[in-house]
């Protein structure tokens, strides 16, 4: 069992490397000329941020705050790294750039429902089972998007 800001912990960085994830493939379509999916990118990086900051929030309201630069995880980075380099080898298919964002979504998805088996204090179950239904729209939304650009 994880104590409360581990699992606060836990989740900023999900949502961090989603941020950044989101936020490259924003660039990678922009540079396709699919500007249109791009500002769909754009939005849920923003969507990323808010709840990173919320998560902030919560962790200094439980007493401990957190102090991070925003950086993603190791699994993160190798994630993002995988999206450039199937990118690179698909020359910037949006359907793969998609795909691979439902990739990183699916383990947010995971990561919230994890999240959620842990004892915590009710002021934090109800900010996180709001974000995992957030998490979970645009997960469905990704994957909508990218079954519609096969």
């Amino acid at each position: 069992m994880q104590d409360t800001t581990s699992v606060i912990e836990n989740l900023l960085e999900t949502v961090e490397n989603g941020r950044k994830g989101f936020a490259e493939a924003a660039e990678k379509l922009d540079g396709d000329g699919r500007s249109d999916l791009a500002a769909e990118m754009r939005e849920m990086s923003q969507q990323r941020l808010r709840m990173a900051n919320e998560l902030r929030a919560l962790a200094a309201a439980e007493g401990d705050p957190i102090v991070d630069e925003g950086n993603g995880t190791v699994a993160g980075a190798m994630h993002r790294s995988w999206l450039a380099l199937k990118d690179a080898l698909t020359g910037d298919d949006p359907h793969a750039v998609l795909a691979a964002a439902e990739q990183g979504e699916d383990h947010a998805v995971s990561e919230y429902r994890s999240a959620l088996e842990e004892d915590l204090p009710e002021s934090v179950r109800s900010v996180l089972q709001r974000q995992a239904g957030e998490v979970k729209t645009a997960h469905d939304r990704v994957r909508s998007l990218r079954d519609a650009h096969q």
